[in-house]
C-alpha cells in the first residue's frame, strides 16, 4: 500500500482489517454524538478525506476541522452493511442531518495497524 505521503507501508493483517471495521464504525458513532477527541484517536496522521459535501481534508487536523462543521446531532448515520478486504472497509447506509436524508457509501483506506488512513464519500442521488 502506498501511503499519501508517498511512502509504502506494510501489508494489512486479518486483525488490523478487523481493527479498521470497528475503526469505522466507531467513526460514525463519535461524528453522531460530536466526540472529535474520539474519533481523532481513530485517524492516521496523514488521513484524508474527500466528500462531495465538504472541503478536502489533508492530515488529522484538517480532517477534524472538516468535520468540525458537521459532527454531532442532529446529524446520524444510520448503517446498512459493512463490507472489508485487506486495506479496505466499504461502509454503506443513511445520513440523516435535517432536512438531508441520503444514501451514501464510504470506502476506507486503512493503515498496516488499522488506524483510518481516509476515506471518500458518495451519495446516491437520481440522476436528473
Amino acid at each position: 500500500m502506498i501511503r499519501p505521503d508517498g511512502s509504502r507501508s506494510l501489508p494489512t493483517t486479518a486483525a488490523a482489517t478487523s481493527a479498521g471495521i470497528d475503526h469505522a464504525r466507531l467513526s460514525y458513532a463519535y461524528l453522531d454524538t460530536g466526540d472529535l477527541d474520539g474519533y481523532g484517536s481513530l485517524l492516521d496522521e496523514q488521513a484524508q478525506v474527500r466528500r462531495p459535501d465538504t472541503p478536502q481534508g489533508r492530515g488529522r487536523a484538517q480532517m477534524l476541522h472538516v468535520h468540525a462543521g458537521i459532527a454531532g446531532p442532529p446529524a446520524r448515520h444510520e448503517l446498512h452493511r459493512i463490507v472489508a478486504d485487506g486495506d479496505s472497509v466499504a461502509v454503506f447506509g443513511r445520513y440523516v442531518r435535517p432536512p438531508l436524508d441520503l444514501e451514501f457509501a464510504d470506502i476506507f483506506t486503512l493503515t498496516e495497524l488499522g488506524l483510518l488512513l481516509g476515506y471518500q464519500r458518495f451519495y446516491f442521488v437520481a440522476p436528473g
